[in-house]
């Protein structure tokens, strides 16, 4: 039986759920300095997110109320990574997770290990992947398109790398680094990265649309390719 691993943010889940969750979780943060409700401020972060992304989201919402300063903006962050998200899977992702029940199933995801793993825990995962491998765990270096934690799963199963299929979104890391040693790669075509075009090297083995795609039938016939 092949091995099945997943990327996590957009692949699984919205990532822009987590986002708005941290936005509610700075907005109830900074409510009471700014005398403005929860409920506004979060709002404005994501009519702001929408227009002009995240990166410099807290620090024009401090900007507007006059209340700019370093120690802000990094507070906020803290609040914004150290809080507990509110999550669920995609629908296609419940029902993935569910047809392919039986089989060994992994995640793995790069980014801040404790926001990552956060995030693991506020979705329904536990006991139904063997393990998630958040690779900033084993240095930053280790983040994909480094091989190492899929090299970990091979051993961990005692098979080979064309036994495993890895099924991501990032067409820039997440499959560059694993194909020239076997792995099987399948692209899903949703989040930030679902317009980008690739040259062979970065592409996928296979793009789909939706999990629901990800079948049996599917996986035979790319192990048979």
């Amino acid at each position: 039986m092949p091995v099945l691993v997943f990327d996590l943010d957009d692949t699984l889940y919205p990532e822009l759920n987590y986002v708005h969750s941290g936005f509610r979780a700075v907005a109830a943060f900074l409510s009471p300095l700014l005398a403005v409700p929860a409920e506004t401020l979060a709002a404005g972060m994501v009519a702001e997110e929408a227009v002009l992304g995240r990166g410099q989201v807290f620090d024009n919402v401090l900007r507007q109320h006059g209340r700019w300063s370093k120690a802000l903006v990094a507070a906020c962050l803290r609040a914004y990574r150290q809080h507990r998200p509110t999550l669920a899977l995609f629908a296609d992702a419940e029902r993935c997770l569910t047809r392919f029940a039986e089989w060994p199933l992994y995640l793995v995801t790069d980014g801040h290990k404790e926001v990552q793993a956060r995030k693991v825990a506020a979705l329904p995962l536990a006991g139904r992947v063997r393990h998630a491998y958040l690779t900033n765990r084993y240095g930053r270096h280790r983040a994909k398109p480094d091989p190492h934690v899929f090299e970990l799963i091979c051993r961990r199963e005692d098979m080979g790398a064309a036994e495993v299929i890895y099924v991501g979104d990032n067409v820039r890391k997440d499959f560059v680094g694993i194909k020239p040693l076997g792995f099987r790669t399948v692209r899903i075509l949703r989040g930030n990265y679902a317009h980008l075009t690739a040259d062979a090297a970065h592409e996928a083995d296979r793009s789909i649309h939706t999990l629901d795609e990800l079948t049996t039938e599917f996986v035979a016939a790319l192990l048979a390719s």
